[in-house]
């Protein structure tokens, strides 16, 4: 095509009405079709066109406001710009539409507006000249315009080039700008940069009404000199800058420019330079590693040459935000004094020897060793016995900055290590940003429920979490979002966890597990008075002065209302009379001596409906018995004492037929004896149902383990005519009903020896015999091997028709040649057999071993019977020994009262 060539564009064209602003002839704009006529449009005209016509439509701007637009075709503008649609995208959210890239073209008039739906369709006049150059020599060889034209034309290229010198050449798109002043026609410049310098609709709008070149020129030139100004405004009111720390100016690539088009934000961190130039010296001076600050150098020289406006300039700056932060050399001093130590960890906690230990010698190497990596501990043992606490008061004990990270339920590996810088939205994992969080490199992490991480299609975190607890490997931990390493080396993990069964062995062998056992109640009632007590006191608003809970009351809360390894609920029933008595008290304050009525004004026990007490006085106020009264007694402004004579509102120098609101002094708190326990926490939770439960043959207490802490287990057999069949029920596991045939196997082939037979007087206890074995609480799934020697003892009563001890409980494992093995948890059963008032307990001869973790209270308290065979677990289970036995009478070994 030679360079005179004209292109027409077609005499008919679909018509888009935008709101968004106006399309100019050189320029390309995006628009967002959502009204029903350009949706129309787009659909049957530029999705199912298949010619380059197809694609060329007209853009009117719509001066309308798009909130009032209706169904009626609004008056159109005589002038629009014709445009290729370079791109079309579509989207259903959040409802659908599209968006259009346009480039325009040249002006054209409406003649005739040929319809008006589904979209409009209009005849057009072509008003611009749509040229072609082929090369920037033949533009260069056409002739200029003459006259003032060509004045006003030379006038304007001066300006537009003094414009973009005053930008930063070193911008790409400052230097395409500046290459596209020399290659392009000048009855284009106009358009092209009205398009892009900071101008309102309206002078748009007037510049496409502008036919006449001549017109043209003389509209945008004066927007053009105002922006100039602008620019030298701006130029002198900015600081002096050095020339590496210069501002990049730039106009958005391709087009308009929205709202402000330069970006100079002059607000930095420092006065002495910007942002980036403090960014840069905040690097230098992290104290980072080589190869993190290698990383954090090349990123920032990459931040300075890209403009503000591209989307990776915010993942830049928030990268190295980061970096910064990080506490790469700042640690905190420990507190290295044993002595001090172990009076702080003694105040916080009460027991938990063990633990104390371990801290304690933490301490004493690290004085000896300064560059000791930090341990990773794991704590295991039932909810609410202190182990999160203890993690707390570790750190305040080392002088360490803590930090909690909850993993129950986490099942993304990029919790622990990150999301890489490719994804949107990455950011650092947990392990980085608790780092950021404290600001110190040697904190307290507390991984907390490590045992109830999850697994899914975005990883394993348990698997993440080696590097991250393998003290040969933490010390170059990389985060996938830093990507660079960082030294975990002298944190101290503590993971807490109920049970390890659901740890994977990989992550169990890299940290040191201490097992935190359940509390006695001795040890309950202690804590409960130095800890429990007093915080519920001060969570309520109350004094020790208005309620005091005896130790009797808190031995009856323990065993009568919580069954349990820690002391939660214990805690939760405290907090219930501290509500009860806040509410008494706050009623108190808010009745005063002058709204009481005069003692002498009431007629004696009138108050009272004329009811009197056991000797035929009138009753005192909030004497009288029953959970209702206590609920509705008078209210002074300092509420009624409980006295442990269980009457209640009595006190011991009250006489008689004196009311307790003329007598009782104002300052007395209440006292919470068991007949108010009652009244506020209801009847008693537990009751002691273990001799109650063994009044029949074929019923034994079995001792159990759960995360929860140790259970007694019921166990119950039962026998019927049938064809000797063994029916095991309770949601039982497989482990279980092996155990339950193995006990049934032992039984049968030892029968003739204990004398067992079946209901028609057989030999075989299965001859002519169902067996059903139940375990109650059957909602509860159950499993685990040590229930053996529980199920031969219940299913030897059955047979045998002698009852079981009812101050006995037992556990072991048993083999098919009568053999009992050791099991575990030994402790939390023993605990468990001593709340529920259980005397003697059977125990496998090689867990003798554990007994010395039980505490002492506990051992005097109790009778322990060691086993190694099921006849020695049978002759102490049975009064007298159990029949058939060689020697009845003589009883396995007994640590007693130890």
């Amino acid at each position: 095509m030679s360079s005179n060539s004209g292109i027409q564009i077609p005499s008919r064209l679909p018509l888009l009405l935008t709101h968004e602003g106006v399309l100019l002839p050189g320029s390309t704009m995006r628009i967002s079709v959502e009204t029903a006529r350009n949706m129309h449009l787009v659909k049957n005209r530029l999705l199912k066109g298949t010619s380059l016509k197809s694609t060329i439509i007209g853009v009117i701007p719509n001066t309308r406001d798009p909130e009032y637009d209706t169904e009626d075709l609004p008056t159109l503008h005589s002038i629009g710009t014709a445009g290729l649609a370079v791109q079309v995208v579509g989207s259903n959210w959040p409802k659908p539409h599209y968006t259009l890239l346009i480039t325009g073209l040249c002006r054209f008039r409406v003649a005739q507006l040929l319809k008006e739906g589904p979209f409009p369709l209009a005849e057009v006049e072509q008003l611009d000249k749509l040229e072609q150059y082929t090369s920037p020599d033949e533009m260069s060889e056409a002739p200029g315009p003459d006259g003032e034209l060509g004045e006003l034309s030379q006038r304007f290229y001066q300006a537009a080039v003094q414009l973009v010198g005053m930008l930063d050449m070193s911008v790409p798109v400052v230097a395409k700008l500046r290459r596209l002043l020399d290659s392009l026609p000048r009855e284009t410049l106009p358009d092209v940069l009205a398009s892009m310098i900071h101008t309102s609709n309206k002078e748009k709008l007037q510049v496409l009404d502008a036919v006449s070149l001549e017109e043209r020129f003389k509209k945008t030139l004066p927007l053009l000199t105002r922006q100039i100004e602008g620019l030298k405004l701006l130029q002198k009111t900015r600081k002096p800058r050095l020339d590496d720390d210069k501002r990049v100016l730039a106009v958005r690539k391709g087009g308009v420019l929205p709202g402000r088009q330069f970006s100079l934000d002059e607000e930095g961190d420092d006065e002495d330079g910007d942002d980036t130039a403090v960014l840069e010296r905040k690097v230098k001076g992290a104290n980072m590693p080589e190869p993190a600050l290698r990383v954090c150098l090349k990123e920032l020289k990459r931040l300075k040459k890209m403009p503000q406006s591209m989307p990776e300039y915010a993942l830049t700056r928030n990268y190295l935000d980061l970096m910064v932060e990080l506490p790469w050399s700042k640690s905190t001093t420990d507190c290295l004094d044993i002595r001090a130590a172990r009076v702080l960890l003694d105040s916080d906690h009460y027991a938990m020897e063990k633990l104390k230990r371990r801290v304690l010698e933490y301490l004493a190497v690290r004085q000896l060793k300064s560059t000791l990596k930090g341990p990773i501990l794991c704590f295991v043992g039932p909810p609410g016995v202190g182990k999160t606490s203890v993690g707390r008061s570790i750190a305040r004990t080392l002088g360490r900055e803590f930090h909690r990270i909850a993993l129950g339920g986490v099942c993304d590996q990029s919790d622990i290590r990150g999301h890489r810088r490719t994804y949107v939205g990455s950011m650092p994992g947990r392990i980085i940003n608790g780092l950021k969080t404290v600001g110190v490199n040697n904190p307290v992490f507390l991984l907390d429920e490590v045992d109830k991480l999850g697994k899914s299609l975005q990883g394993d975190p348990a698997s993440a979490l080696l590097e991250v607890l393998d003290p040969e490997q933490n010390h170059s931990f990389t985060d996938h979002y830093l990507n660079v390493a960082f030294d975990l080396s002298q944190v101290l993990f503590i993971a807490t966890a109920n049970s390890t069964a659901t740890i994977p062995p990989a992550l169990l062998d890299r940290m040191e597990v201490l097992q935190v056992q359940g509390y006695t109640q001795e040890e309950k009632v202690e804590i409960a008075h130095r800890h429990l007590i007093p915080h519920q006191l001060e969570q309520h608003g109350l004094t020790p002065q208005q309620l005091q809970i005896p130790q009797d009351t808190t031995q009856d809360i323990i065993s009568k209302y919580t069954r349990e390894a820690g002391v939660r609920s214990l805690e939760r029933k405290i907090g219930a009379i501290c509500r009860a008595v806040a509410v008494k008290v706050a009623e108190g304050h808010n009745v005063t001596k002058s709204e009481a009525a005069p003692a002498e004004s009431v007629p004696q026990g009138a108050e009272h409906g004329g009811r009197k007490n056991s000797r035929g006085k009138p009753l005192s106020v909030g004497q009288e018995g029953g959970l209702t009264d206590w609920h509705s007694y008078s209210i002074r402004p300092c509420p009624q004492t409980y006295c442990s004579e269980g009457k209640r509102g009595r006190r011991a120098e009250e006489p008689d037929g004196v009311s307790a609101d003329m007598a009782a002094p104002p300052d007395m708190p209440i006292v919470i004896d068991h007949i108010a326990l009652k009244d506020i926490l209801g009847p008693h939770v537990f009751e002691m149902e273990v001799s109650e439960r063994l009044t029949l043959p074929g019923v034994a207490v079995g001792l159990a383990w759960t995360p929860l802490g140790g259970e007694i287990m019921f166990v119950e057999a039962s026998r019927m005519e049938g064809e000797g069949q063994l029916t095991l029920t309770g949601q039982l596991g497989d482990v279980m009903k092996e155990s339950a045939h193995l006990a049934m196997s032992w039984l049968r082939s030892n029968a003739k020896t204990y004398q067992l037979t079946n209901l028609v007087g057989g030999s075989d206890p299965l001859e002519g015999t169902d067996i059903h074995l139940h375990f109650p609480a059957g909602a509860v799934t159950k499993d685990g091997p040590s229930a053996g020697v529980t199920m031969v003892t219940v299913l030897a009563s059955l047979f045998s028709g002698r009852l079981v001890r009812s101050d006995v409980a037992m556990t072991g494992e048993i083999t098919l040649r009568g053999l009992v093995l050791p099991v575990g948890g030994i402790k939390d059963k023993v605990l468990a057999a001593h709340r529920a008032g259980v005397k003697r307990v059977i125990i496998p001869k090689r867990n003798e071993k554990d007994l010395e973790e039980i505490p002492a209270n506990v051992r005097k308290e109790l009778d322990f019977v060691t086993a190694s065979n099921l006849d020695e677990v049978l002759n102490a289970a049975f009064d007298g020994g159990f029949p058939g036995m060689s020697n009845p009478l003589t009883l396995p070994h007994i640590v007693s009262k130890l």
